[in-house]
This record gives structure tokens, C-alpha cells and sequence, in this order.
């Protein structure tokens, strides 16, 4: 009689026996853990799909628990300036369109703001549109402010995700790094 032995480690048997016991007395770890996950997971993907880049890292160093939600207020408050700076853009491309140096000093703001909440892909389209404003390259300046605007709003619906899904978790206690 030959004896089968898994080769799964016994944690992975033990596991399952917990959750199994335990899954009826508490679900909310459960929830709490998928979450957990989908958090985790919404996170790598704005960083893998280079929305954010480490200065986001930075920005969640400074949260804590006497302000638990300073990322998103900071965050938030981007958002308003930033959507006052892109409005301000667009005004600015009517009224003054061979203005460049104007143009330049407004998306030079943008992507300051952009730079210090780690928002990656708005800052090099940021970037973008200021070098077609050194080439006096109007075309160019309008194509390229379309692509901020497109990265504002898309950047803007993935973080309100994340935050509202954040929210649910409750307050996290330190910033953590998905993957490490």
C-alpha cells in the first residue's frame, strides 16, 4: 500500500480547515481580506499602468494616525486646482493662442501639482505640451492638452475609486507598498 503525499505545504491544508470553520463565524475577515486584496490589486495596477509613480510612495509616508486621510485630501485638493489649471488652459488656448509663454506658465503649474501627488502620465504629457509650447508648435499644444485633459479625467475616476473602495477598508496605519 503506497502512502500519497501532497505536495502542497500543510498550511495550505490547515487554511482551508480555518476557513472552513470559521467562514460562517466570521465572514467580515473575510471580506475584510478581500479588500484587502482589491486594494492591493487596484493599487499595483494605477502604478503598473503608469498613473502613479514613487512620489505617491512619498505622499502616503506622511499619512498617520493623527491624519488618516491626508492622501485623499491632498489628492482632492489636486483635483480642484488642478481642474481651475486646466480650465484656465483651455481659456487660455481661445483667447491667447499664440501666447506661449502664458500657455507654458499655466501647464508649468500643472505639472508641478501633477509631480507632487506622483500623477506619471499627466506629467509627462504636462511635459509634452511644453515643449510643443518652446517650439511655438500650436497644433501640437492643442493635440497634446487634449491628452492632459483625457489623463486628468481618467486619473481622476481611478483614484476616486480607489479612494471610495479605500474608505470601505477603513484607515490604513501605514503607507504600504504592494509587492514588498
Amino acid at each position: 500500500m503506497a502512502l500519497h503525499v501532497s505536495s502542497a505545504p500543510p498550511i495550505s491544508a490547515f487554511h482551508h480547515l480555518l476557513c472552513f470553520f470559521f467562514h460562517d463565524t466570521y465572514p467580515e475577515m473575510e471580506y475584510a481580506s478581500s479588500l484587502q486584496r482589491q486594494l492591493a490589486s487596484m493599487k499595483k495596477n494605477l502604478f503598473d499602468q503608469g498613473y502613479l509613480d514613487e512620489q505617491f510612495y512619498q505622499l502616503e509616508e506622511l499619512q498617520d494616525e493623527s491624519s488618516p486621510n491626508f492622501v485623499e485630501e491632498v489628492v482632492t485638493l489636486f483635483f480642484r486646482d488642478s481642474s481651475r489649471l486646466v480650465a484656465n488652459i483651455d481659456q487660455a488656448l481661445q483667447k491667447y493662442p499664440q501666447d506661449f509663454r502664458r500657455l507654458d506658465n499655466i501647464m508649468h503649474q500643472l505639472k508641478g501639482s501633477a509631480s507632487s501627488i506622483g500623477a506619471a502620465k499627466m506629467k509627462n504629457e504636462c511635459t509634452s505640451f511644453r515643449e510643443f509650447c518652446n517650439k511655438e508648435n500650436r497644433e501640437g499644444c492643442l493635440r497634446s492638452f487634449q491628452k492632459v485633459k483625457k489623463e486628468h479625467a481618467v486619473l481622476k475616476q481611478k483614484l476616486e475609486n480607489y479612494f471610495q473602495l479605500l474608505r470601505q477598508d477603513g484607515p490604513v496605519d501605514k503607507a504600504t507598498r504592494s509587492g514588498n
